[in-house]
């Protein structure tokens, strides 16, 4: 049996000497304490050496990914005719037996035995000492980690940060051009400017026309698609009220036309080179808010790598700086978005979903640049699958919305409230609902206010029927209102009394109302004298119920100065009349 051992040197082949110790795995680590027994149970039989960094790096890289070089198969294939190999891992003896038909063994036993190996390495093999092993392990393991890293200038965002900025100098200055060109032009031509809105299509028609007077023989249909906006220019370019200008100031001005052309296929290109680089650098981002909105938060966080150690949060409102601490130090609401604002997602949401829609995609957006930056995936599978998700929660807020308005969240039909009772338009199903004033509520009058009430209504009706009471003889008329005046005086002496004294009997107070009606003169009428009657009867009923209430209170005082302390009693006692 062979044994594969791979060292930063080259691989090497150690032959074992005797099968029968590897059954013994638990005191097989005692043949490797020296270096004389370690030579006993194996010895080295072959060795591949590396011949260069870049070899040792590239088939180490192969290892680890389970897979032989072609240096390793030609080996294998030279000294393990008709051997069985034991390897280290058991998808690389899997990956040989496929393609070297070599018989592979991993076991417990061939683990212990790699262990015994490693400590007698430079022992074992001849030349080979601990002092070249030490740097052959770090520089391999510093290029190991490099390529793990995968370093590549197919990975650099500084060229998306520059192309960035590059591309915002250019529309900042192709606006100027264009505007410069329409300015000038328009001394000359001044109806043009309404009729073709598009700059770049207006420094093409100001180049191929020159003077207006040309523009009947001239044929635009190569830059204007629409007949009728030719047709207009033509008729505008006839009754002009423009100046005219020489053919120096023309060739001026259709040289700054070819600026701006050429500007503008400048940027064309620009925008090609932008959106392949984002697509290669960062593709998850590219396809979930598009190239250049995901390449301005690159720029603005500096690099893909700080980008992605920031929250969603931060980047929901990156751009925004300004207005989010303006917000803090006035207290008022802080922005929603910044920069990502522009994406198309957010540009699709109604105006109260926005800000719900941005802090979704800010979060979908942190972990895509994440996958991006320091995944190992290079499609944009995961930017997709975020997208789709973010269109069904927009069209879920839009559904909910529109569930409000005209039915249900479950799509059934909102019934309305004229409808309730209806069916098909023929009539009510039930009897149409009437006023129930049972249900109404009916706030409880205390008892001493409605003494009062009553008071002043009797009185109104006393004067009342004193005034529109008929009588037969002014003789009788006169007795009557004398009669009148003089049952009112009574009955407020009456009345004062009843409020300074409250226990007076009701008994006292009718045998008094008898006596002043025997005083009262025979001429009164007989319908006045039972009015009378009921008037003094009501009157008897409110005084019964002032007393009631007298009563009532002053039982109420009597034991709240019983609860209260022994001096608040002092001062609420009244003088005794026998002191």
């Amino acid at each position: 049996m062979l044994v594969l051992f791979e060292t930063p040197a080259g691989f090497a082949l150690f032959k074992v000497l005797n099968e029968g110790k590897l059954d013994k795995v638990e005191d097989l680590w005692k043949e490797f304490t020296t270096s004389d027994r370690a030579r006993k149970v194996v010895e080295l039989k072959a060795f591949n050496k590396f011949e260069n960094t870049s070899d040792a790096l590239s088939a180490a890289t192969l290892i680890i990914d389970s897979k032989p070089t072609k240096g390793l198969r030609k080996f294998l294939q030279k000294h393990c005719d008709g051997e069985t190999l034991a390897v280290a891992d058991s998808k690389l003896g899997n990956a040989i037996k496929e393609k070297l038909k070599i018989d592979c063994v991993h076991n417990s036993a061939v683990m212990e035995l790699m262990r015994g190996l490693r400590n007698q390495l430079s022992e074992l093999i001849s030349g080979l000492g601990t002092q070249d092993l030490g740097p052959m392990s770090l520089g391999l393991s510093h290029s190991l980690s490099r390529y793990k890293l995968k370093f590549s200038p197919e990975k650099v965002d500084t060229m998306i940060i520059q192309a960035i900025g590059l591309l915002d100098d250019l529309d900042k200055e192709l606006n100027t051009y264009a505007m410069r060109v329409r300015e000038w032009y328009g001394w000359h031509f001044p109806e043009l400017t309404k009729i073709v809105t598009d700059n770049i299509q207006y420094a093409k028609v100001v180049k191929l026309m020159g003077n207006r007077t040309h523009a009947v023989n001239l044929d635009f249909s190569e830059i204007l698609t629409d007949d009728e906006v030719e047709a207009q220019l033509k008729e505008a370019a006839v009754i002009s009220m423009g100046t005219e200008v020489n053919d120096l100031d023309l060739s001026n001005i259709r040289e700054l036309c070819d600026q701006v052309l050429a500007l503008s296929e400048y940027r064309a290109q620009l925008y090609d080179y932008l959106k392949s680089r984002m697509n290669t650098i960062a593709p998850n981002l590219t396809s979930l808010v598009g190239e250049l909105v995901g390449a301005r938060l690159i720029s603005h966080g500096g690099s893909l790598v700080n980008l992605a150690k920031q929250p969603g949060s931060t980047i929901q409102i990156l751009g925004a700086e300004k207005a989010l601490f303006r917000a803090l130090k006035t207290k008022h609401a802080t922005p929603k978005y910044g920069l990502i604002y522009h994406a198309s997602l957010i540009g699709q949401a109604a105006p109260k979903h926005k800000g719900k829609i941005s802090r979704s995609l800010a979060s979908k957006a942190a972990l895509a640049i994440r996958y991006d930056a320091l995944g190992d995936g290079e499609d944009n599978s995961l930017g997709l699958e975020s997208r789709l998700k973010l269109e069904t929660r927009l069209r879920v807020l839009e559904g909910k919305e529109l569930g409000r308005s005209v039915g249900s969240t479950k799509g059934k039909p909102k019934i309305e409230v004229y409808e309730k009772d209806r069916k098909n338009g023929a009539g009510l199903i039930t009897p149409a609902k009437t006023y129930n004033p049972s249900a109404d509520l009916v706030l409880a009058q205390s008892t001493e206010e409605t003494p009062k009430k009553l008071d002043v209504a009797s009185k109104k009706r006393k004067h009342d029927d004193a005034e529109t009471a008929p009588s037969t003889e002014p003789a009788g008329e006169a007795i009557q209102e004398d009669g009148g005046q003089e049952g009112r005086k009574k009955k407020k002496k009456k009345s004062k009394d009843v409020e300074e004294s409250p226990t007076v009997d009701a008994k006292s107070d009718k045998k008094k109302k008898k006596k002043s009606k025997e005083t009262e003169e025979p001429g009164v009428a007989t319908a006045e004298g039972e009015k009378k009657k009921k008037e003094s009867e009501a009157q008897d009923e409110v005084v019964a119920m002032e007393t009631e209430s007298g009563k009532k209170d002053k039982r109420k005082k009597k034991k709240q100065a019983d609860g209260c302390a022994v001096p608040q009693r002092r001062r609420e006692a009244k003088p005794s009349h026998f002191a």
